[in-house]
């Protein structure tokens, strides 16, 4: 496996030398403010990516403005308690997309929202607090627990929120494969903990977050 400094080197070589590459590269929200991201907000983000999935992600921010209000602004408390009533009022929406199993998924991870909230000061901090050379259980817990939270659905989300977090994309995946770490996109508990010891040791390494370290490999390839 190559150290950071060398696969940097080659996304450097790709992008037109290291200060191009580091306008490239994005920070992660602090845990301040991760913390201070209120619960609604974590709800449409989980909704916006399980309907971006298997969409066209234009359509679904075209709506979106429609589907904050049909979903009376993601408050968890109110959604958490839907029922036929208003399941039916939303796959008679014209403002969403009447998917059946998507809104079911947003309400069933309204109640995962205040399950966290039980044991935990806020969803935010709940997720500000996980630590980065444990960021594969926390893909686990969103997959296991969550609705339709599994694969790049979650990491997308926690990505889009701000927390430092790595995305297994194509690019990362093949530069994963290149390095030795796994020979596919990995999926299997075993495969998933390589992932998580290879971005530790890039990590000690550089001094660099989840979220450089995926982008670094990801314009390496």
């Amino acid at each position: 496996m190559r150290t950071f400094d060398e696969i940097y080197d080659i996304a450097a070589e790709r992008k037109g030398g290291a200060e191009a590459l580091e306008t490239l590269l994005s920070a992660p929200r602090t845990s301040e403010e991760l913390a201070a991201i209120p619960s609604d907000r974590w709800l449409s983000a989980m909704a916006k990516c399980l309907f971006q999935a298997g969409f066209n992600w234009k359509v679904i921010e075209a709506k979106w403005s429609g589907i904050e209000e049909a979903f009376d602004g993601f408050d968890p408390v109110r959604v958490a308690f839907y029922h036929d009533e208003d399941i039916d009022r939303l796959l008679s929406d014209k403002r969403i997309v009447r998917n059946g199993a998507k809104v079911d998924a947003v309400i069933n991870n309204a109640r995962f929202i205040l399950d966290i909230e039980k044991s935990a000061p806020s969803v935010g901090a709940f997720f500000a607090d996980w630590k980065s050379d444990q960021y594969v259980d926390l893909l686990q817990l969103l997959s296991k627990q969550g609705s339709r939270l599994g694969a790049l659905t979650g990491q997308r989300m926690l990505r889009m929120m701000g927390k430092n977090s790595f995305l297994l994309s194509p690019d990362v995946v093949a530069r994963l494969v290149a390095e030795g770490v796994v020979d596919k996109t990995p999926t299997s508990k075993r495969a998933m903990i390589a992932t998580q010891e290879a971005f530790n040791i890039w990590a000690d390494q550089s001094g660099r977050g989840l979220t450089q370290i995926s982008q670094v490999l990801a314009f390496s390839v």
